[in-house]
């Protein structure tokens, strides 16, 4: 996937988001920790942009990092996500946008499992759950 680059105007936004999804994806803010839908579930699929439904993260790479926000070891796909510096809060740190459409999904940190040692931290409201379909289930 990767697909066509999403544009849309702030309005177009704002219609098509939840208030919350609005300022965490494109005003980049941040949920609280241990408040998202996803920071402590164990449900098998593929975590989606919640902005333009790419395919993000595998639950199958998402693991407890301890901090109360999903975590998860690498993207399903290097091209699927982009990052750049971060200087906010006083920090210097390492944004994490969806490379369709430049939602802001979290930060990633040099703290993570092996085999690569990264830790993606999203915002739960930035993404969505799409259940991965067990064989002989219907979708």
């Amino acid at each position: 996937m990767g697909g066509e680059k999403v544009v849309k105007t702030e309005a177009e936004w704002r219609a098509q988001l939840t208030p919350e999804q609005y300022r965490v994806t494109r005003e980049h803010g941040t949920e609280r920790a241990c408040t998202g839908a996803y920071w402590n579930t164990k449900d098998n699929g593929v975590y989606v942009c919640v902005c333009c439904d790419q395919p993000l993260f595998d639950s199958l790479s998402k693991f407890d990092s301890g901090t109360g926000w999903p975590s998860f070891a690498e993207p399903v796909a290097d091209e699927h996500v982009s990052t750049r510096t971060d200087r906010s809060h006083f920090m210097v740190r390492t944004e994490i946008l969806c490379s369709r459409c430049d939602a802001h999904l979290g930060h990633v940190f040099p703290d993570g499992p092996p085999p690569h040692g990264l830790r993606y931290c999203l915002n739960s409201v930035a993404l969505k759950l799409v259940p991965r379909s067990e064989p002989g289930q219907k979708k």
